[in-house]
């Protein structure tokens, strides 16, 4: 989480995480979560108008975890395919292990999709941000032919975006450590499909 953000607040949003990741979101209360935090209804409510505002606070909280964790490949130095293939299996990892990690909330994630893609918007926009800037130096490394970088980082980051649910469900099984799945993702993303 930013900086930013007071002390008391992140700790209202852990301690809502929590209790959401165990009683999931309808099961938990306003009054719950006050209680537990140790704070009160009153600061509880000077940061959040109702539940749902601080169910996207919870979200929005651990999507950040996601962004650092692609903020961190994107700083290190490898030649861009290298960093496109670490980035997208990194991805898919640490949306797996936020879903996970967070028990029933992973229920209400599925249930409650169109608010959670409505809290993902900006950071959204980050990831396709992410994808243009290692796009754009393998272009400029010549590693990559890229015409519309910031089309082809669009579509990069909807593809991945649909691989989410099949590995966040354990359908799909992908692990950078497994020389199959890195050729199969390398083959897909750098050579298409079509024999040249």
């Amino acid at each position: 989480m930013s900086a930013a953000i007071p002390k008391t607040k992140r700790n209202l949003i852990e301690i809502a995480r929590q209790l959401f990741a165990k009683k999931g979101v309808d099961g938990t209360t306003m009054n719950e979560i006050a209680e537990a935090s140790g704070y009160g209804r009153r600061t509880l409510y000077t940061y959040f108008k109702n539940k749902k505002d601080i169910y996207k606070a919870v979200i929005g909280s651990e999507l950040e975890k996601l962004y650092a964790s692609l903020e961190d490949v994107i700083r290190r130095d490898l030649p861009a395919d290298d960093k496109l293939m670490i980035f997208t299996f990194s991805r898919l990892n640490v949306i797996k292990e936020v879903v996970t990690r967070n028990g029933t909330l992973r229920a209400d994630f599925f249930r409650d999709i169109w608010l959670v893609e409505n809290v993902r918007k900006e950071f959204d926009k980050k990831e396709i941000h992410y994808l243009e800037s290692i796009l754009d130096d393998g272009v400029k490394s010549e590693i990559f032919a890229v015409a519309d970088i910031p089309r082809t980082a669009e579509i990069l980051h909807f593809a991945l975006k649909g691989l989410e649910v099949p590995v966040i469900r354990g359908v799909l099984n992908l692990r950078l450590d497994r020389q199959e799945d890195r050729e199969i993702v390398y083959n897909l993303i750098f050579e298409g499909l079509n024999k040249r």
